[in-house]
């Protein structure tokens, strides 16, 4: 008897791992995934990833085949289980909050999930929801930070780690990092290496997280220095040759990707008179170091090495490196200006 019960003094106790459940769908979310999913096989973890949530397949990629969401896709090959990657049209859908009690998490996380999260969600983790998102906190609340802030030409931003409550971006902030901003640097690389730092604030965070110091230590936003980011259309893809080069430089980079930035112009053979107007979509850009155009060249586009030269509002000038037609490839400017055969450029 003396033996056995010395034996079970000793013995270790199994504790259980806490079910964490993570929301997200597109590629920079994945590198959130990677890094919860790697620390909870480690022995020492005290979570595991107990769901998937993200957006519902729809139609990516050139095909407009109807794909799984990234987050999916490599839940799955990471062999995650289906019947545990959840993919509801609405956060609030009554069969989807039921089969997230039924898992009982201590706590959401999430990142770029794209869904609204309602009060009856948000009641359900015992330790909250906590959001990985990409600006300093409270400037840029919304869809497109990133976006924004480049459109903007911030020379710092940021990622934070927040509470999720009903309004929009506006819980208390757990942790943020900031980070410089070049003036080259477009929205997916910026996006990507934002995420890439949130995924790591996380990981130093939870265990104040599920201790409950977190809580303690959010600081409240500051709701006087709000700043919105709402989401990007289409309809903004347009470059005004009015405006500064400087702006139009930022637009460049803060819409790379999606939705991209186009411009018309007139290509024109000075032979027979003809003149084409063709949008182009404008890829890669720089601010030229010569600001004044003279007003008799306002309209015309002319060429450097490697770039092609537009006037712009308040005698500066934008330098293209790099243009796609409709239908076509991606090239530099000299490719471009090759491809002209001798035709003039003016602004359309």
């Amino acid at each position: 008897l003396r033996r056995l019960f010395c034996f079970n003094a000793s013995a270790p106790s199994l504790s259980k791992k806490k079910p964490l459940v993570f929301m997200g769908s597109p590629q920079v979310s994945v590198t959130v995934l990677d890094a919860l999913l790697n620390s909870s096989s480690s022995p020492s973890s005290n979570f595991e990833v107990a769901a998937v949530v993200t957006q519902p397949p729809s139609k990516r990629e050139r095909g407009r085949k109807i794909l799984p969401s990234p987050v999916a896709e490599h839940a799955l090959e990471r062999g995650f289980p289906s019947d545990l990657i959840f993919t509801p049209e609405r956060a609030g859908e009554e069969i989807f909050l039921s089969n997230l009690r039924d898992l009982q998490p201590e706590l959401c996380v999430t990142a770029a999930y794209g869904n609204i999260l309602p009060t009856k969600f948000l009641k359900i983790p015992t330790l909250g929801t906590v959001n990985i998102h990409p600006s300093l906190l409270p400037l840029y609340r919304g869809a497109a930070p990133v976006q924004r802030a480049l459109q903007d030409g911030v020379k710092e931003t940021g990622v934070s780690l927040a509470f999720t409550v009903r309004a929009l971006d506006a819980g208390p902030v757990i942790a943020y990092e900031r980070y410089e901003v070049d003036d080259k640097i477009k929205a997916p690389d910026l996006l990507e290496l934002l995420f890439c730092k949130g995924s790591e604030l996380l990981m130093r965070e939870l265990p104040s997280i599920f201790d409950g110091s977190a809580k303690l230590k959010a600081q409240p936003q500051d709701d006087s220095k709000v700043t919105l980011a709402p989401k990007v259309t289409p309809e903004e893809s347009w470059l005004s040759y009015d405006q500064d080069a400087t702006l139009l430089h930022n637009k460049v980079r803060a819409f790379a990707g999606w939705p991209g930035t186009r411009a018309k112009i007139a290509i024109i053979d000075e032979g027979n008179g003809q003149r084409d107007v063709v949008d182009i979509k404008i890829i890669t850009t720089r601010v030229s170091a010569h600001q004044i155009v003279p007003e008799n060249e306002i309209d015309d586009i002319s060429f450097t090495k490697g770039a092609i030269v537009i006037p712009c509002g308040g005698g500066s000038a934008l330098e293209v490196l790099e243009v796609q037609l409709p239908g076509k490839k991606v090239v530099n400017a000299d490719a471009f200006r090759n491809g002209l055969r001798g035709r003039k450029l003016k602004k359309a």
